[in-house]
């Protein structure tokens, strides 16, 4: 913008040295006149040029500072953009990992959960599994008990059978004797009733008297059937121990 203005006032003097060359003389004055009006009038549209320019690059600078500050907030944009872009960007990783992290921590309590479940439910089984066995054992020894218990009974039971069984065949065998006994004295007793009298309560024979020839002595008086049965059971248990014997005797010596 400088080198144009000194080129228009270069333009100038040479205009003013022509018109200096050419005109008479006695116009020199008008001419210089004219000249310094020319001259002003250049200087003026110079001024006027000068400030046309200034301001010309006034609103060039404002162009160019508006341009700029275009540019600037343009850039600014661009960069709050890129800035929120990247802000967005890292948010969304950030919110990525995040989910990623909350994931892995959420998977890693559900491992640790389902493991400390699974510890838990084993804990819980053998802690079963042992009341159970303990359970049967308890259940085994009871079984047990009761199966000796009942084995002793049985037994006790059995014991006790035999040996009322064991009396009861004494008592039997001793029955069986003493009617076989009894039966045998019976016998015996008829046998010698036979002999001495022929089964007669009223046979005599001198001192002896009855079914049984006793000493009438021996009968004190009473010659009836039943004192003489008591007399002479009398007289054998107490001289024989039985009639068994006293036929016995009987056998041996014909008399009792």
């Amino acid at each position: 913008m400088t080198f144009k203005h000194n080129f228009k006032k270069v333009l100038s003097a040479t205009a003013f040295a022509a018109a200096l060359v050419v005109a008479p003389a006695a116009n020199v004055s008008a001419a210089t006149n004219d000249a310094s009006s020319t001259q002003q009038s250049a200087t003026a549209t110079s001024q006027d040029q000068q400030a046309s320019q200034d301001q010309a690059a006034s609103q060039s600078s404002a162009a160019n500072q508006s341009s700029s500050t275009s540019t600037s907030s343009a850039t600014s944009t661009s960069t709050v953009k890129k800035v929120a872009k990247k802000t967005k960007k890292t948010k969304k990783t950030s919110k990525k990992k995040a989910k990623k992290k909350a994931k892995k921590t959420s998977k890693k309590s559900t491992k640790k959960t389902t493991k400390a479940a699974t510890a838990a439910v084993t804990a819980s089984a053998d802690q079963s599994q042992a009341t159970d066995q303990q359970d049967d054992a308890a259940k085994r020894a009871a079984e047990a008990a009761a199966k000796k218990k009942a084995a002793a009974k049985k037994a006790a039971a059995k014991k006790a059978a035999a040996k009322k069984k064991a009396v009861a065949k004494k008592a039997a065998a001793k029955k069986k004797a003493a009617a076989k006994k009894k039966s045998a004295e019976k016998a015996a007793k008829y046998w010698i009733a036979m002999r001495e009298s022929g089964g007669y309560y009223t046979a005599r024979n001198g001192s002896c008297y009855g079914r049984y020839q006793l000493l009438i002595s021996y009968l004190g008086g009473d010659l009836s059937k039943k004192n003489q049965e008591r007399t002479a059971d009398r007289y054998v248990y107490g001289r024989y121990g039985s009639w068994v014997n006293a036929k016995r005797f009987w056998l041996a010596h014909n008399w009792y």
